[in-house]
């Protein structure tokens, strides 16, 4: 029986990332750690290693099994809408947990099939999101895209991303204030 057949090997695996979603959910990022996992699963610490040899890996693996609160209700005025979410975006990537899961997630996506699978879920849900909001936005007058929707979806988060990833800076108001414009002309009703 290969170990991942093994119910025991389940069991502990589901214990393990029910812990860091939890712990995650409760104190943040900086709390899915080895130990406090551990600790919390009531499981020993070398079984959590076993599993999961490096932190960023089992975060990314906790953040794969929470929501994405991001761009959910869409609301008029656009403009200040789509402003506050990515506001809310930038400020989680601004977070050196968040930063590293993230960049964990596209990096590892290269070679493991199971983790480009989650990006890929990660990507979709948000792309069509904000596709949809900006279409909204378009659709009751309050925007007139440039391209289509989903060009114009990159064009809004991509710098925040870069600004947080590449450069490691903060993505201040003014960058985002010119990913909203990026999206196109916004119109005040």
């Amino acid at each position: 029986m290969s170990s991942e057949s093994d119910p025991r090997f389940r069991r502990s695996r589901e214990a393990i990332v029910n812990a860091a979603r939890e712990l995650l959910l409760l104190h943040g990022p900086a709390a899915v750690t080895h130990n406090q996992i551990a600790e919390h699963a009531g499981i020993g610490r070398a079984t959590v290693y076993r599993h999961w040899p490096r932190t960023d890996q089992l975060l990314a693996e906790a953040m794969a099994t929470v929501p994405l609160p991001f761009f959910e209700n869409a609301a008029s005025p656009y403009r200040e809408w789509l402003t506050r979410e990515l506001t809310t975006i930038a400020g989680q990537l601004d977070q050196d947990d968040v930063r590293a899961v993230t960049s964990t997630l596209v990096n590892t996506a290269l070679w493991d099939a199971a983790m480009d699978t989650r990006r890929e879920g990660f990507a979709s849900v948000l792309s069509e999101r904000l596709t949809a909001a900006l279409g909204e936005a378009a659709r009751h007058g309050e925007l007139s895209l440039r391209g289509d929707a989903t060009a114009a979806a990159a064009m809004t988060i991509g710098p925040i991303y870069y600004r947080a990833t590449i450069e490691r800076k903060p993505a201040d108001a003014t960058l985002i204030e010119r990913c909203v414009d990026a999206a196109g002309e916004w119109r005040t009703l």
